[in-house]
């Protein structure tokens, strides 16, 4: 029979087990940590960016934009 809650306790404490087995107690901290730094640094590169981008929509016409347009040969 299939549970509408996919994820039970017990399926987590699995897991954590299986994480102390393949890493060891010692090192499992220092993996978390690691891993938390790695996502703190996407979430403000994500962040820089998306505020790089708002910039670029919101200011004025780059030379680019604003310059006439020639059409080749006319």
């Amino acid at each position: 029979m299939f549970l509408r809650n996919g994820l039970e306790p017990w399926h987590l404490l699995i897991v954590a087990v299986v994480l102390i087995l393949l890493f060891g107690s010692k090192k499992l901290p220092d993996t978390a940590r690691a891993l938390g730094k790695s996502l703190r640094i996407l979430k403000s590169e994500t962040r820089a960016m998306k505020d790089e981008s708002g910039r670029a929509d919101t200011a004025p016409g780059t030379a680019a934009e604003t310059a006439p347009r020639t059409i080749p040969g006319a």
